[in-house]
């Protein structure tokens, strides 16, 4: 009864959250320009069993959810299993037990049949009635989605339940083992006949030829369409006996029985080993010289696909329906909010068209997601993205040269651990173990090789990796010149960490080399180019605003918040013009799910505080199961709820196309796949079985967490050779004499972090 009652919630949330929205049903799709589909009309989105990237596939949430946040045109697809009864349920499997409980009911009804001369074991639809699958409760069958849902006992639907129900705007019926069913005297078929009787259906498709062939006649006459089904190249078609790589070149045969085809998308954009784009096959437009449609499949949010693309799956969209060559007629997606975006908001839109300054789009390290931070060419790629702001987290060298990387411990960023293992040192004062800026100089920083950033390498997602190790480090006075040169470049934004540490310890003035090297590079008396100087340390800020107030001085707030005090913020003001704050700052999160907006951003900028927001990034991984696996969906979520001022981001690109999309500009026409998603017990999302428990909340920002003691004084230490000024291979470390920050006895730890770091290479 509780399961039961939980379903009926979220229902009823989503009906509340179609009722709220209910003025963008009718938004049109914007055809600015003509499309280079079969019809001309714009291409279709396909929900593949709903919204199946979130919910358990082919559930009654998952089509709702599809339908609310999807184009007013959207196709809702279902995989047609029979039961013994004739019972035609919804379901992407032959075998029920990958997505769905059943094994835990019916353990002893697991049992193997020869599908297209194939062995299969599991639980099938044709050894149960449709009432005996009443009680199973649908699950998620993809492991990287959320699992949370499984326990909400979401029923298996029919095909009449999703037709009546809901009253789809188009509905495709996916015939995938007729044969199968044909063998078990149950007809497809008749199936599909009495269905479009009572039913409007839109397409059906299959990738056996006797199938359609023989119901071709049938529905000659009839508006719903056939499209055969390609599987892969060097697989059999059971009716021909041939592969379908060698069907694939008669598509006038394929033209006799059906009216479309639906292919792989590697079938158009081939990928090679590597995972990237090899050049397009003529197939669309072969299709279209035939009067066949073509519909592309396999798009997912949630698996990697071509990095050419940089996990931006709106940039994989817009590939097949706006590339200036041609267009495919529909996609196939478990996440359809997405490709509903690209056709309706990205598309055809003007590649000179820059965004707007505000909000403003600050690159962190670069486009780091692209190339290895910090380096030439990932500046360079920020440029070419429309970042506004380009960043140097600005470290120093032993003979006091300030460079831009991410990181004081050059392991986390270059190959120093394959050529300076020697050097490899624990340093309490950074809570770290590596090897550290001050400990080479520039010449040894520049024979070192970049290093991109993997940050959700453990779920195998990895950043364009034919370039992991490119590009080149860049000196702060290069990259001043650099930002300074970019005509589309707002501003740069210089980062101060460590200052305090490298002043009393190392005898290195961070904060004098920045201010040298802006004066130097002609920034000090401009007004053409904002400087931002950013530092989580309050001391910092407030030497460098006794001596100039012209840069913008931006304090971060490295921790989560859930508030901070107006009396703060009122510190804050003192010697800063801004904030950067995480995330999770501006929403809570829990289990991946959003629960509370905290209100923080509005309350700072009351104070006439900017706010700027880190750290975006275009990986499913890192954003909130809220945000639907879609960057965009995020993106829109701070800028058009929040408010902020700004985010900081690894792709530029993907920040700078959200705010050039065209749907920014419809106010109350905006359509519903571009409103901010709500969140916690209003979100799309929300049901109170499936919330995740409370959490600690986090901390109020309090004055006593800004005050800091007055910037120390910079300790002037003689310049020492340790033997890496030549950039050749360091030699044996030396033995202890004064040289009080390298672990004596620490041959396995410097072992192991080397073992380790040679592993990301």
């Amino acid at each position: 009864m509780l399961k039961a009652t939980s379903t009926a919630i979220l229902l009823l949330c989503l009906l509340v959250f179609a009722a709220a929205h209910a003025s963008h049903r009718s938004s049109a799709k914007h055809n600015t320009s003509l499309w280079n589909t079969l019809s001309g009309d714009a291409p279709l989105a396909i929900a593949r069993g709903g919204f199946s990237g979130i919910f358990p596939d082919s559930s009654m949430m998952a089509y709702n959810l599809a339908l609310l946040t999807g184009l007013p045109d959207m196709i809702l697809w279902c995989d047609v299993q029979l039961t013994s009864d004739g019972a035609g349920i919804c379901f992407p499997e032959l075998t029920l037990d990958n997505g769905s409980d059943i094994w835990s009911l019916f353990d002893k009804s697991k049992k193997s049949y020869l599908v297209n001369g194939a062995s299969r074991t599991g639980w099938f639809s044709v050894d149960f009635t449709l009432d005996a699958l009443t009680n199973i409760s649908l699950t998620q069958g993809i492991y990287s989605r959320p699992e949370i849902f499984d326990h909400s006992f979401f029923q298996l639907v029919t095909v009449e339940d999703v037709a009546r129900q809901l009253k789809p705007p188009g509905l495709w019926l996916n015939i995938q083992h007729d044969a199968f069913f044909s063998e078990h005297n149950l007809s497809m078929r008749s199936f599909i006949i009495s269905a479009s009787r009572s039913v409007v259906v839109s397409y059906i498709s299959s990738p056996e030829v006797n199938f359609l062939r023989n119901i071709v006649t049938r529905f000659k006459a009839s508006p719903t369409k056939l499209i055969f089904r390609f599987l892969g190249q060097s697989d059999i078609e059971p009716s021909t006996n041939k592969s379908y790589g060698s069907l694939l070149n008669n598509l006038t045969y394929i033209k006799t029985f059906a009216s479309g085809i639906l292919v792989p998308k590697t079938f158009i954009w081939p990928l090679d080993r590597d995972l990237y784009l090899e050049p397009h096959t003529s197939l669309v437009l072969d299709a279209h010289r035939e009067g066949l449609e073509i519909f592309a499949s396999d798009f997912s949010n949630d698996v990697p696909f071509a990095y050419d693309y940089n996990y931006d799956p709106v940039a994989e969209y817009l590939n097949f329906i706006d590339n200036d060559n041609f267009s495919v007629d529909g996609m196939l997606s478990d996440f359809p909010i997405t490709p509903s975006e690209a056709i309706d908001c990205f598309s055809h839109m003007d590649n000179n068209l820059s965004g707007p300054a505000i909000p403003l789009v600050i690159s962190h390290e670069g486009a780091s997601g692209v190339y290895p931070g910090c380096t030439d060419l990932a500046y360079k790629q920020a440029i070419s993205d429309g970042a506004d702001v380009l960043d140097c987290p600005v470290q120093m060298t032993k003979d006091g040269t300030p460079f831009c990387l991410g990181s004081i411990n050059l392991i986390d960023g270059t190959t120093s651990a394959q050529t300076f293992s020697n050097l490899i040192t624990n340093i309490p004062e950074l809570n770290s173990n590596g090897i550290f800026s001050f400990s080479l100089d520039w010449s040894d920083i520049q024979s070192l090789k970049p290093v991109i950033s993997n940050p959700y390498r453990d779920a195998s997602l990895y950043r364009n990796p034919r370039n992991k190790n490119v590009g080149n480090f860049v000196a702060l006075s290069d990259f001043l010149a650099l930002a300074n040169n970019a005509t589309s470049v707002l501003g740069v934004s210089i980062r101060i960490e460590n200052a305090s540490y490298l002043a009393e310890k190392q005898g290195l003035s961070v904060i004098d080399a920045v201010v040298d090297a802006l004066s130097k590079a002609g920034y000090n008396n401009q007004t053409r180019k904002k400087v931002m100087i950013q530092s989580s340390s309050s001391a910092v800020l407030l030497k460098l605003k006794e001596a100039n107030n012209n840069y913008e001085f931006v304090y971060e707030i490295e921790e989560d918040i859930r508030d901070t005090l107006n009396s703060t913020i009122l510190d804050i003001a003192k010697f800063a013009n801004s904030l950067v704050i995480n995330k999770n700052s501006v929403y809570t999160e829990n289990l991946h799910f959003l629960t509370t907006a905290t209100g923080v951003v509005s309350k700072i900028q009351a104070f006439k505080l900017a706010v700027y927001v880190k750290l975006f990034q275009n990986e499913f991984f890192s954003q909130a199961w809220d945000c639907l696996s879609d960057p965009y969906v995020e993106l829109n979520l701070f800028f058009g709820d929040s408010g902020v001022d700004g985010v900081i981001t690894d792709f530029p690109g993907t920040a700078n196309r959200y705010r050039r999309n065209r749907c920014l500009t419809l106010g109350k026409k905006t359509p519903r796949y571009m409103n901010p998603v709500a969140i916690g017990s209003d979100g799309l999302l929300s049901v109170s079985e499936t919330q995740p428990p409370a959490e600690a909340p986090n901390p109020v920002l309090t004055v006593s967490n800004v005050t800091e003691p007055p910037f120390p004084a910079v300790v002037v230490k003689p310049h020492t050779d340790n033997g890496t000024s030549s950039g050749a291979t360091a030699p044996p470390p030396k033995q202890p004499s004064g040289q009080d920050k390298v672990v004596r006895g620490s041959f396995l730890l410097n072992l192991a972090i080397l073992l380790t770091t040679l592993m990301l290479f």
